[in-house]
């Protein structure tokens, strides 16, 4: 059922094919962006957005039909970006490390890019609201990228085991940090601690044969 909402969200932004297009519609989609942390979506207008980007608001309806458009654009930029970084804990440097460190250093990747990317917190505290298959869509892209990297972490894993523990992770890691982002900076740093408790825990709890190299 996930996997056929996720199929089923279209695209409703024209992608340009020359570079001076896409100059543009980046440059639109920054500008959305800044406005969206500053003013806030329900504030926001294309008139506005197109103004502060200096193009006419005929081009940017020939790449963005609507406002939902370019918030789902973004959205689904910021996700690329984040599955981008997870990709990183595939390499054969991160996978050499101590479990506890891999896990440290994923849960602070995570919330090292929502610290660096306030802009993600604008788009998805609307994202979750309105279109929420499109934060699904995310979350299924992260999963499937975890899903690879779990056998190269542990051989011991079954397909199943995978799918299962990748769904876990994802959501697990994203709700706990996104929550996190939104709280006072000491108080935050504890979540995060507490967050890579809860997945360092639950790994172990899979007799994950390289435990014995975890420093406690």
């Amino acid at each position: 059922m996930v996997k056929q909402a996720a199929s089923a969200i279209a695209r409703k932004w024209r992608q340009p094919k020359q570079a001076h297009s896409l100059e543009r519609v980046n440059r639109i989609l920054d500008v959305a962006e800044a406005i969206f942390i500053e003013q806030g979506y329900a504030a926001a207008t294309t008139k506005e957005i197109a103004a502060v980007a200096e193009v006419p608001i005929g081009t940017l309806y020939q790449f963005f039909p609507d406002k939902e458009a370019i918030l789902q654009t973004l959205a689904e930029r910021y996700s690329d970006l984040l599955n981008q970084q997870v990709q990183v804990f595939a390499t054969e440097a991160m996978l050499v490390l101590p479990l506890s460190e891999y896990v440290r250093q994923l849960v602070e990747g995570v919330d090292t890019f929502f610290l660096e990317n306030p802009g993600y917190r604008a788009v998805f505290v609307e994202i979750t609201t309105t279109m929420p298959e499109t934060e699904e869509a995310g979350d299924q892209q992260l999963i499937q990228t975890m899903t690879g990297i779990l056998p190269k972490l542990n051989s011991a894993f079954s397909p199943e085991d995978c799918e299962a523990i990748a769904f876990v992770l994802v959501k697990a890691i994203g709700n706990l940090i996104w929550i996190a982002s939104g709280q006072p900076p000491a108080f935050r740093q504890r979540l995060v601690q507490e967050t890579q408790k809860l997945c360092l825990n639950y790994l172990q709890s899979y007799s994950n044969p390289r435990i014995d190299l975890v420093s406690q």
